[in-house]
């Protein structure tokens, strides 16, 4: 189990042997197990992205406790509780629904965050791409009904255990320009569907996002790091100061409407593609943020606007309504900075939504290689490629596609000691 470990055996391996039937749904087939690397002791980039802030009591000795080895047998920061159980210090930030109760947990194993960004290192040593620690996220359902739509005999079902992570940063400017964001999957089905892939997805284009509260807006912002970043399938919807001038400012007597003012959705469209263009799997999760710390605001430093500080203004006689504000100012009595954890706007709030999962790989074996991008799709490794695992199947039954529920179920992480930066 995921979960503080002795220094002895602080790294969980993955069992060598799988057991037919440790997918809970019935009639599936065993998963070959994720590659793993030989521990080497060397520690990646992302094992050093997070420092304890003022609020936070664990150390980072406490932080790198959490940590699993990845492909490369280096060491990589993995999932960890917001509360340390052993010591009972606190990390201030969360990463998600904890992967232990996911019903292919152990099958998948600890996920290093941060892997792809690794291997970028290594495919183009003249591109970079680090994401900050925080804004890892995972999420997970089990049991979930999928149907096969459009397919001409007829509509199939069947269930799947789905498990996702993405790298979801909603309290910087980072992702204003910046469109690569670390995707990790993992799905198992009843009737055949497997796969597991790592990638750094583009969700949408780079140096620009849509404007969450009217999509028909594309907000231009500057240039993308790296400057070559590809463009993507899907889009990243983010609050502006016009979203909050529309549904947070409201007059008096008025109540404001955060989940229209301030709900990011980042709706992810990803293929792994054949080198002749055909598809091999297509996913697109969508991943929703509500009372993120950030919203868009050219008029600040980095363009960064704060809805805690929105809390405060008046603007034409018009100001913040409602129990957001209320509660986390304790009526107007208490000043707040907008990384406090009585703060609400923390970007703890989130809801994951599975859509389609297709899988066209009936002609094939089950390991892949491609590049950090999901490109260059290969049956032999290369440098900086990524192993990617996907059951030999063809699940679009003559064009149909594989769908998923909006699940839609907003939870709240992390409890009390989360606070933004998270």
């Amino acid at each position: 189990m995921t979960g503080r470990l002795k220094p002895s055996n602080r790294f969980r391996m993955l069992p060598l042997v799988i057991v037919a039937g440790l997918i809970s749904c019935e009639g599936g087939t065993p998963f070959t197990p994720l590659e793993r690397g030989v521990p080497t002791g060397e520690e990646s980039v992302a094992l050093a992205r997070w420092s304890p802030g003022p609020s936070d009591s664990c150390t980072q000795v406490d932080h790198n406790a959490y940590a699993a080895v990845g492909p490369d047998g280096k060491l990589y920061p993995t999932w960890h509780p917001a509360v340390d159980p052993a010591s009972g210090c606190t990390f201030g930030h969360e990463h998600g629904r904890d992967p232990r109760g996911s019903d292919i947990d152990l099958q998948v194993g600890d996920i290093p965050f941060g892997y792809a960004n690794e291997r970028l290192d290594a495919f183009d040593p003249l591109t970079t791409r680090h994401e900050d620690h925080v804004g890892h996220k995972i999420e997970w359902e089990n049991d979930v009904q999928m149907s096969f739509r459009g397919a001409a005999d007829g509509v199939f079902e069947a269930r799947c255990h789905v498990m996702a992570k993405l790298h979801q940063g909603s309290h910087s400017q980072d992702a204003f320009t910046n469109n690569l964001h670390e995707l990790v999957y993992h799905a198992r089905c009843d009737e055949g569907t497997g796969v597991s892939f790592t990638v750094l997805t583009p969700i949408g284009a780079p140096g620009e996002f849509v404007r969450s509260c009217d999509s028909g807006v594309h907000v231009n912002v500057g240039t993308a790091s790296p400057a070559n970043s590809p463009s993507g399938g899907g889009k990243r919807l983010i609050p502006d100061r016009f979203c909050v001038e529309q549904h947070i400012l409201v007059p008096d007597g008025e109540r404001s409407n955060f989940s229209a003012g301030l709900r990011e959705s980042w709706q992810v469209s990803h293929r792994l593609r054949r080198p002749d263009g055909s598809t091999l799997v297509s996913v697109n999760p969508y991943f929703n943020v509500f009372r993120p710390s950030r919203f868009h605001d050219p008029s600040q430093p980095n363009g960064v606007g704060r809805p805690m500080d929105v809390c405060y203004e008046t603007l034409d006689g018009r100001s913040a309504q409602g129990s957001d504000c209320e509660d986390a100012t304790g009526g107007g009595s208490l000043l707040l900075d907008w990384d406090d954890p009585r703060s609400g706007f923390r970007g703890a709030h989130r809801s994951f939504d599975i859509n389609s999962l297709v899988v066209q790989n009936d002609d094939g074996g089950e390991t892949w290689y491609t590049d950090p991008f999901g490109g260059s799709v290969s049956r032999q490794p290369f440098p900086g490629s990524i192993r990617q695992y996907v059951e030999q199947i063809d699940n679009s039954r003559g064009g149909a596609t594989m769908n998923g529920p909006a699940v839609g179920r907003e939870r709240a992480y992390g409890g009390g000691t989360v606070h933004a930066p998270n």
